[in-house]
């Protein structure tokens, strides 16, 4: 199966923030603004903020389906939009929280602690995954590829959803630590 003049048109580009995104939040993970001679404040009011847009976008998302089984199609589209403007609004906020305050250390013992970092490296391994996950499906949307949008959309949606919650799950299970 051929891809469309959009799919091609797009193609370069999912494959280049399918990188950069990850690479460059690795990056901005470990290097401080400080470190870069900048003196910026801290932010330690934005993990429950962006925690908030993970809920946010996981209701979205099962809303979404929800119109699409439905035949509420400009519904979908309208939803399937908020969801990716609030992906990019949680990964805004990340970045800033991660380059500006030091990072929180998990102090839970024994089994939460395992529990925590298994979810924490699910959440993270799929998280990098579902970046050209999302933009492949929306892309054969706007193509009108609708047969390969609804194939891949089947794994999409999962795995996002799953994303969306273990996000707002970490928050729950680090915020204890979190020094304010």
């Amino acid at each position: 199966m051929e891809n469309s003049p959009i799919e091609k048109k797009y193609s370069k580009w999912i494959i280049i923030l399918s990188i950069f995104i990850p690479v460059a939040v690795a990056f901005l993970f470990v290097v401080k603004l400080k470190d870069l001679g900048i003196d910026a404040p801290t932010l330690p009011f934005l993990p429950p903020i962006y925690a908030t847009i993970n809920g946010i976008t996981a209701i979205v998302l099962v809303i979404a389906v929800w119109a699409i089984k439905n035949g509420k199609i400009q519904l979908h589209q309208n939803l399937m939009k908020t969801a990716i403007g609030c992906s990019l609004l949680f990964l805004v906020m990340y970045i800033a929280y991660h380059m500006t305050t030091p990072s929180t250390k998990f102090g839970g013992e024994g089994t939460i602690k395992y529990l925590y970092f298994f979810i924490l490296l699910t959440h993270i391994l799929l998280s990098i995954a579902i970046i050209p996950l999302v933009l492949v499906t929306y892309v054969r949307a706007l193509a009108e590829r609708f047969d390969r949008h609804r194939k891949i959309a089947r794994v999409t949606f999962p795995l996002w959803l799953y994303v969306a919650i273990t996000g707002v799950v970490v928050y729950l299970m680090i915020s204890p630590y979190y020094q304010y």
